[in-house]
């Protein structure tokens, strides 16, 4: 996991998308060997091998793409907020102080950068509204300090169904919802402790203000184009039907450049790589947004600093998942490439880290928390004589990535 701040200036550049020609003889490049009786025919395979077969091949981003955020389908696969990739924050009590440290991060940067009259709090890919709920815990309980700050919440989230948990999860429920299908707000309300909320599917919807933004295991999700270097040059990886078992896919490489083939460094010196062009165009909105109206942003994510290459991986019920096996139940990733965030915040904004989020959690004093905590938890088990696990060193044990 890893953490990545940004504040300062910038500027809006758009990444157009080329077209893909629709066939392809790729030579085979791997394929899952599971027996028949372990892949099995689910509703997102049949849409995708009918797909396969009008079209062609399709782009590893295009496969992630579908299978993640296909509503019009019903097959929305969405992980847990905290921790679907077997991370630290597996216990309520941790998560809880992940967000207050989060929150007071928030407060710290909002005074340091002269308490401004009012700022938004935007979450990108909130999840079930736990951790921004526990931001805005901390936000009541420092209420003193934020008394003359108007504070507004803003959600960027695409999925109905994820709203509707987040709202039950972080709204006041005498207040009724506003909604809105058409708009771009198409959901509004006012959470428990007062603030108003709202919802948006894309953050150029959300108004721009004076902000602080949070992506919290958001950019890992977003599609990734894969590459692969040949004696020809770069070849991307796509996904096609297996000819010898016609329920079952395979990747191949493209027989020639791609147009996606232009986000690849000209220097790089994998022998394979994963780009991600959305990636590169939130980041470049969010400091055009901190340019214009000041503010700071957050990425904590599973990651590396341009040196890994194949990361594209699924996940089911905590354990790996072949990702071309039964598409549409796993949750499928791919590490996030913060030099490439890097790359697209240079010149424009200020660019901290990326740290390991162990780091973070450290210098924003988990471990006095943590003790406090603990000694409460010790003193409830002695007088219920319950057997006592030690959040500390659970988290100096922890494997961080």
């Amino acid at each position: 996991m890893t953490v990545l701040v940004r504040s300062g200036v910038g500027l809006l550049c758009a990444v157009a998308r080329a077209a893909i020609p629709s066939v392809w003889r790729g030579k085979y490049f791997s394929s899952g060997n599971e027996p028949a009786e372990n892949n099995p025919v689910t509703p997102m395979l049949r849409h995708l091998i009918y797909k396969i077969k009008s079209t062609g091949p399709i782009t590893v981003a295009e496969y992630m793409k579908e299978v993640l955020t296909n509503p019009a389908k019903g097959y929305y696969v969405y992980r847990d907020m905290l921790g679907e990739q077997g991370d630290f924050i597996t216990s309520p009590e941790i998560s809880q102080i992940f967000g207050e440290l989060l929150g007071i991060w928030f407060i710290s940067e909002w005074m340091a950068t002269g308490k401004s009259t009012a700022f938004q709090l935007v979450e990108l890919g909130p999840g079930r509204g736990t951790l921004v709920g526990d931001i805005l815990r901390v936000f009541t309980q420092l209420g003193s300090v934020l008394k003359n700050c108007d504070i507004s919440v803003h959600l960027v989230e695409v999925s109905q169904k994820l709203s509707e948990i987040q709202a039950l999860t972080l709204t006041e429920e005498k207040v009724p919802l506003e909604r809105n299908a058409g708009s771009p707000v198409y959901m509004k309300g006012v959470t428990k402790s007062g603030i108003p909320i709202s919802w948006y599917r894309h953050l150029h919807d959300v108004p721009k203000g004076y902000s602080f933004y949070l992506a919290h295991e958001f950019f890992d999700v977003l599609p990734v184009h894969k590459f692969q270097k040949t004696p020809q040059g770069w070849r991307e990886v796509f996904i096609d039907i297996d000819p010898q078992v016609s329920d079952k896919l395979r990747f191949v490489l493209a027989p020639s450049a791609t147009p996606a083939e232009a986000f690849i460094q000209h220097d790089e010196t994998r022998d394979h790589v994963e780009v991600c062009p959305d990636a590169g165009v939130i980041i470049e909105e969010l400091s055009q947004r901190i340019a214009l109206t000041g503010g700071a942003a957050l990425v904590a994510d599973y990651g590396h600093d341009g040196t890994k290459t194949d990361t594209f991986r699924g996940f089911c019920g905590h354990k790996l998942h072949d990702v071309l096996i039964a598409p549409g139940t796993a949750d499928l990733t791919a590490d996030v490439d913060f030099s490439y965030l890097r790359r697209m915040a240079q010149g424009k904004v200020a660019s901290l880290g990326p740290i390991k989020q162990h780091t973070f959690l450290k210098n924003m004093g988990i471990d006095v928390r943590l003790k406090r905590l603990e000694g409460g938890r010790h003193q409830r088990n002695a007088r219920q004589s319950k057997p006592f696990a030690s959040l500390v060193a659970g988290f100096s044990e922890l494997a961080w990535q």
